[in-house]
């Protein structure tokens, strides 16, 4: 769906027809209160109000593996957070020499993003040819990268920061995570404290997605009871339902079946971790909705020159190369680098020839990189340019990456 809407979008942008496309794009949709009005294009709405919550699950997956993952201890997060380091600098580094003092010299962070999606489901192409060890290096070093793109655009591409609405929406923060801690589950006081909190971070002048990682952060992602006495807790319950007939008919009139099926349901609910269970409503809507959307509204782009001539331009050259090139060599050199200091080693059955197949698919930059595009060039030219030349790279990169792989992977 990512890659349809991508195509869509760039059918329709270079089409007759498109004039429509950018109307679609720019259509202003603004929210009123009494005489107070708050306008954005319809794809600012996506950029800055969904993609918040795209980053919020961003963000409970980052926090998930620094608590209980693959980032959890120095030991495992080593050499993907060493990977992650390098496929972030040197694409940075090569496409600042071939921007400096230019006009593009801003967008030195679009060629240092990974899009977990895209890379991911490459290497899922392979099915059971893949060692699990691979799966979690790519996955870890990709929320590694995440987790490094958030506090790029944090510090390097939000404007000068406003304190008061900033403070403001700390003390928002600070009572949502009371709230979480308390054992609040209600939906409707979550997201009325998440409008809050983005509204803050809004107006703070931070980019608006970072509220969705500080939100993440309020949220626990370990369990509120211990296993035991939920077990305990469960066998009691359910020795309670045996003690009777138990239908459907009893579980509503009989006072004893009721209380031991709420107290089932308050128990299974405390031993799921809020954050899990919120990750797992999200991810439909993050993967079905809003990142297609985001991509239908972002790819389209007018090719008024050939390929060739823009991926040559040096915004265009510093992606391609810093995508393509420069995030396989970082990748590379900084797992070297790790695992001949004896403080990393490679994950169990991967060889390096795999390690490098998949820093060939950490090149797929799409999502983020097309994110940080907009952040970095206001002007309408070098936005174009950037994108075709982000669609150019990623496409080299998911097939290198791919090529690589078929050829080292066990058969």
């Amino acid at each position: 769906m990512l890659l349809g809407s991508a195509l869509i979008a760039i059918v329709w942008a270079n089409s007759p027809s498109s004039p429509s496309y950018y109307h679609l794009t720019h259509t202003p949709i603004s929210i009123s209160f009494g005489s107070s009005s708050f306008q954005l294009s319809l794809q600012h709405w996506i950029n800055d109000l969904l993609m918040a919550v795209f980053f919020f699950v961003i963000g409970l997956e980052i926090k998930r593996e620094l608590v209980l993952g693959e980032l959890s201890t120095l030991q495992k997060a080593w050499l993907p957070v060493a990977a992650a380091a390098g496929g972030m600098l040197v694409p940075a580094a090569v496409y600042g020499v071939i921007n400096a003092g230019g006009a593009g010299a801003s967008g030195w962070g679009v060629p240092m993003a990974t899009d977990i999606a895209f890379a991911i489901g490459v290497l899922a192409a392979f099915g059971p040819r893949v060692p699990t060890g691979l799966k979690v290096f790519l996955a870890a070093l990709a929320i590694a990268d995440d987790l490094g793109a958030v506090l790029v655009i944090a510090l390097f591409y939000s404007e000068g920061i406003r304190w008061g609405p900033l403070a403001a929406g700390a003390v928002v923060l600070l009572l949502t995570w009371l709230t979480t801690r308390t054992g609040v589950r209600r939906p409707g006081a979550f997201i009325g404290l998440a409008v809050l909190v983005w509204a803050a971070v809004t107006a703070s002048n931070l980019h608006p997605t970072v509220a969705g990682v500080l939100l993440a952060v309020t949220i626990p992602v370990r369990s509120r009871r211990e296993p035991e006495a939920f077990l305990s807790g469960v066998h009691q319950r359910i020795e309670t339902l045996r003690a009777q007939v138990l239908t459907p008919e009893s579980s509503i009139a009989n006072r004893d079946q009721r209380e031991a099926l709420r107290a089932l349901q308050r128990a299974a609910s405390e031993m799921r971790p809020m954050g899990l269970s919120i990750e797992d409503y999200l991810h439909p809507a993050v993967a079905f909705v809003i990142v297609p959307l985001f991509a239908f509204l972002n790819a389209g782009v007018t090719v008024e020159a050939s390929v060739a001539d823009t991926i040559t331009k040096p915004v265009g050259l510093g992606i391609v190369l810093g995508l393509v090139l420069g995030k396989q060599f970082g990748i590379m050199l900084f797992s070297w680098l790790a695992v001949k200091s004896g403080r990393a080693a490679l994950p169990g059955r991967v060889t390096w020839s795999q390690i490098y197949g998949g820093a060939c698919l950490a090149g797929i930059g799409f999502t983020m990189s097309l994110f940080v595009t907009d952040l970095a060039f206001p002007a309408e030219g070098l936005a174009a340019d950037a994108k075709l030349a982000i669609l150019v790279a990623s496409l080299i990169a998911a097939l290198w990456g791919g090529g690589v792989l078929h050829m080292r992977l066990p058969r």
